[in-house]
């Protein structure tokens, strides 16, 4: 699906509305508060790529504010994933402040209340991705927000080449390859931020955030081991099963339920895939449940739906 919305054909008193209207479509609930609202002018395009979405929104000087009424009544975290081309972006968000000029790209979480704004007429590429999707992918996505990323050379310059090049591939896209190739925009956006060196020491120290990287990618690499445990990953990570216990209880989460967290999006994006022909029960147990029962049970206090009706509940959207 592609949506285009602009303000040119608006009427001036109704612009402000307008905007405010098309930026909660677009992404989510938001203030706005304009420098002049019947002068102002704005345009913005979105494309879908199954749960990924990647708009263009070019706009005269505005702030964007997300209060805590704007989220009580949601229900997933999502992220946004910035990429200014013209004019420098402020963003504020849990009491840290960045300045990302264009060549830059920062994430914003849309559980906690941020400000965003440009005082320059901007042009800017957004990525909208689920937080389960991030999360999937890496631990604790939320502790790279306000942290500015490359985004003119290596897999920065991957991904927003990629961030670029989609929409115009769009219409030539049947909705099957449109949903795979926004999965491998979510890995690319995963890659740059894990190259960035800041990353090991977010919100942690260095030898403890080398530790987490270094079983994260251990985990990742063998979620199809049913023998994968507590134990078995400390020592294939050189540490105590008693230290890895304590790395993770600086992240909320325990070691056993984050495995379970990624054999289940595993088996999610499995389930999504058009071109799998495995069943249900094949997948589960192809992704380390050996109980099919106690899949079908933590999947649908996950998801919301056993995984056959997810199935379909994916296809369906597919031919929507």
């Amino acid at each position: 699906m592609k949506t285009s919305i602009t303000t040119s054909a608006t009427r001036a008193p109704d612009r402000s509305r307008h905007w405010h209207e098309a930026i909660a479509s677009a992404y989510f609930p938001l203030d706005l508060r304009f420098r002049d609202a019947d002068r102002f002018s704005g345009d913005l395009t979105t494309w879908q790529f199954g749960d990924v979405s990647i708009s263009r929104l070019t706009s005269d000087a505005l702030q964007y504010h997300r209060l805590p009424h704007h989220f009580r009544a949601a229900r997933d975290e999502e992220f946004l994933v910035t990429v200014p081309a013209k004019a420098e972006v402020f963003f504020s968000q849990c009491g840290k402040d960045i300045k990302c000029p264009p060549g830059g790209f920062f994430l914003e979480r849309s559980s906690e209340p941020y400000q965003f704004s440009h005082a320059e007429p901007a042009d800017m590429w957004v990525l909208k991705v689920e937080g389960d999707a991030l999360a999937g992918r890496m631990r604790a996505p939320d502790r790279f927000c306000t942290l500015q990323f490359e985004a003119d050379n290596g897999a920065g310059g991957l991904f927003t080449d990629m961030l670029h090049l989609l929409p115009a591939r769009f219409d030539g896209m049947t909705q099957e390859a449109r949903v795979t190739v926004g999965r491998q925009l979510v890995d690319l956006l995963v890659l740059a931020i894990k190259a960035d060196d800041r990353v090991l020491a977010s919100g942690n120290s260095t030898v403890r955030g080398a530790h987490l990287a270094r079983i994260e990618a251990y985990v990742r690499a063998n979620l199809q081991d049913f023998r994968l445990d507590p134990e078995r990953i400390a020592r294939a990570c050189g540490i105590s099963t008693r230290y890895l216990h304590e790395l993770f209880r600086d992240t909320g989460q325990t070691v056993r339920s984050w495995i379970r967290d990624q054999r289940l999006m595993a088996c999610r994006e499995a389930l999504e895939d058009p071109n799998n022909v495995e069943t249900a029960a094949e997948i589960a147990y192809r992704w380390g449940f050996g109980d099919q029962t106690q899949f079908s049970r933590v999947f649908k206090a996950e998801f919301g739906v056993p995984p056959g009706e997810f199935r379909e509940n994916a296809r369906a959207s597919r031919l929507s």
